[in-house]
């Protein structure tokens, strides 16, 4: 991010579709943009038609016109590789490019995202496209950023996927004797005796082999980052100095973000907050830890949000004012360099006409632009910000894999939801202002007082001993309900659970056991109660001391929380899913095990705070005022006053405070 930031401070702008404007209201744009201060705009995401109106022609000169205005009022350009939607020609000549569903519909044109991944007719047009785009553009001023296509997540299972799975299948498991054991085709009949009986999973009478499920989503992935890839790489022979991104969607099902993210220049994400959603600011917190951790640490670019409303839930409810900036500075306190929306200017037709913006309907002369204005202006007052990190004690385990194979049909329960797991686990630490990394199943550990593992279904022994040597080598690590459960096979590992855990946890399970509905009676070891839900499991302490046991049932007096002192370090092992109090209370002992506080002591409820840099964050997200001490002296970066001691936030307020460097020999930060 620091070649996008350098000279231009904190990006900030939106999506720009000039395509659906004539030409005279591009001026006005412009004009608007640099009273706004924006400094970055992407441009072309939907554009294919315009810019290819029949296969082999070319009309690259309104799109000159655009990246000349842009560059004549100091704007920088995200390029984008229009190749997430093609034009109707495509299919029309070329059906076999357009994607087939799990029933074998073919789906047509008149949306977007209307390709097959594996289809090398859909490849060969798309990459001519692209080196043409980048041909053309590669020396052009305004250029900052290439933009591959747009929020991956097709899918295909047309008969060219089918044969592009049987190739991948072939190259992981070389011959069909090691992908028949590998799947345990032994089960219902399922050997196979020729490559061509592999098809993808299509719709089947019942259940469909976990293990060629967990194969076919690897495959997917994999195969929308082969062609990343390829447009990738012909952008980075031309312009090898131009970074180069495509666009997250948060914890999206389809792609394996930690295997996406090592290929980008930059991590970027998409991310609409429900303002209807009580835990919005946590979940939205948590995604934007996500983005961090993808970008190892780095800076990163927050690609879309929304100025208001969004035009695709049932109910799209507005932003009240001061919401725009709040969620914006949100993701600048976690790690964001770039700020930016959907869309620069709303759009009269098409499916997203509904869908807010910068510039709305109504006009420039609005509440909703003029908060715009502000927010632009104000984010050159925290420009020193920009390339600090987010220090984080505190690491969360979340694996792609280990998601797809634990919400698969066939398991004891389809209530566990390794997201809501994780952000369940995740609430109580945000709450107390603790820094959390999310961290991909045999990261790198050793930077963290304290990993939490909310749930790992699937673990290879590799990452298990990972955690293990973790513990023994003095870290605290606690470890959810339902892990361990299979290797990377998705095959159980036999004997009591969590296997390949057993020996750090000090713990034994022989039974998973789904709950009834209601709650589940719990109790601390020192004797107050809480509850839990939907989870139990029969486990026996090998080792661990009882933290808390379950209180009635067939369960009563069987531990439910345990804690092993293991090497220098400790385990702890939680074997239900507990209500969100005594989450609370395990965040509290765990954090106190690994000898982490918050940022600061005693917060408000709803009031955030992170430190990035040198800069305090504090961002109210409750519905009352709330004074807030914090260590002095200091300024408001926001208000460039001194703090006195403590700020005053408003509902929807926010504080960055920077401790202030007196000229005094022997003065330092606070």
């Amino acid at each position: 991010m620091h070649t996008l930031t350098e000279g231009r401070g904190l990006l900030f702008g939106g999506d720009y579709n000039p395509e659906q404007w004539p030409e005279h209201v591009w001026a006005e744009d412009a004009e608007l943009m640099r009273a706004a201060g924006v400094n970055l705009v992407t441009v072309g995401v939907f554009s294919w038609a315009r810019i290819e109106p029949e296969p082999d022609a070319r009309d690259f000169a309104w799109l000159d016109k655009v990246l000349d205005l842009m560059a004549a009022n100091g704007i920088g350009v995200d390029l984008a590789t229009p190749t997430a939607s093609p034009p109707p020609w495509l299919g029309h000549r070329w059906p076999q490019t357009l994607p087939v569903d799990e029933s074998g519909h073919r789906l047509w044109y008149g949306s977007r995202n209307q390709f097959c991944p594996s289809s090398p007719i859909y490849r060969e047009r798309a990459l001519a496209l692209v080196t043409d785009l980048a041909d053309r553009y590669a020396s052009h001023p305004a250029l900052a950023l290439w933009h591959v296509g747009n929020e991956y997540g097709q899918i295909c299972h047309c008969d060219e996927s089918a044969a592009a799975f049987r190739t991948w299948l072939q190259a992981r498991y070389g011959d069909l004797a090691t992908l028949n054991e590998a799947w345990g085709t032994t089960f219902w009949s399922q050997r196979y005796s020729d490559w061509a009986e592999i098809v993808t999973p299509r719709r089947a009478p019942y259940l469909h082999n976990p293990a060629q499920l967990l194969d076919w989503r690897r495959f997917c992935s994999d195969a929308l980052l082969d062609h990343f890839r390829a447009e990738r790489d012909v952008l980075r022979e031309r312009t090898p100095g131009t970074p180069v991104t495509t666009n997250f969607m948060g914890l999206f099902k389809p792609v394996d973000s930690w295997a996406w993210a090592r290929e980008e220049d930059v991590v970027s994400n998409d991310w609409y907050p429900d303002p209807g959603d009580p835990l919005s600011p946590a979940r939205t917190a948590l995604t934007h830890d996500l983005m961090r951790g993808l970008a190892g640490g780095r800076p990163w670019l927050l690609m879309e949000q929304a100025t208001g409303a969004v035009n695709w839930r049932p109910h799209n409810l507005p932003k009240p004012p001061g919401l725009l900036r709040l969620e914006s500075l949100q993701a600048l306190a976690r790690g964001a360099d770039g700020l930016c929306y959907f869309q620069w200017r709303a759009s009269r037709f098409g499916a997203e006409r509904f869908h807010s913006a910068m510039v709305p309907h109504a006009g420039a002369d609005t509440r909703l632009h003029a908060e715009v204005r502000a927010h632009g202006r104000e984010l050159r007052r925290l420009a020193s910000v920009a390339g600090t990190p987010v220090p984080a004690r505190v690491a969360m385990v979340f694996g792609w894999e280990s998601w797809w194979a634990l919400e698969e049909r066939g398991l004891p329960s389809d209530r566990i939801d390794a997201v809501d797991q994780l952000l369940s686990y995740y609430v109580p630490f945000w709450e107390r202002g603790v820094a959390v990394d999310v961290v991909p199943p045999g990261a790198d550990l050793s930077a963290y007082a304290l990993v939490v593992v909310p749930n790992l279904f699937l673990v290879a022994d590799e990452d298990a001993a990972a955690l293990t040597a973790y513990a023994r080598g003095g870290g605290v690590l606690v470890v959810g309900p339902f892990s361990g459960v299979v290797d990377p096979r998705a095959q159980i590992r036999t004997g009591r659970f969590p296997a390949p855990l057993r020996e750090v946890l000090g713990a034994a399970g022989e039974e998973w056991r789904p709950a009834p509905d209601g709650p589940v009676r719990c109790r601390w070891s020192g004797g107050s109660e809480f509850s839990a839900r939907t989870w139990t499991e029969l486990v026996a302490a090998e080792g661990a001391e009882t933290v808390a046991e379950f209180a009635d049932g067939d369960l009563a007096g069987r531990p439910a929380v345990l804690r092993h002192a293991f090497g220098d370090g400790s385990a702890w092992y939680v074997a239900t899913m507990p209500d969100e109090s005594a989450l609370a209370a395990l965040a509290g002992r765990v954090l106190a095990d690994a000898g982490v506080e918050g940022v600061l002591p005693g917060l408000p409820a709803g009031v955030e705070a992170v430190r990035r840099g040198d800069v305090l964050f504090l961002l109210n997200h409750g519905a009352a005022t709330v004074r807030v001490p914090v260590p002095g002296p200091a300024d408001d970066l926001l208000t460039g006053s001194p703090t006195e001691g403590h700020v005053t936030l408003t509902p929807r307020a926010v504080a960055a405070v920077r401790p202030r460097v007196h000229a005094e020999p022997g003065d330092h930060h606070a």
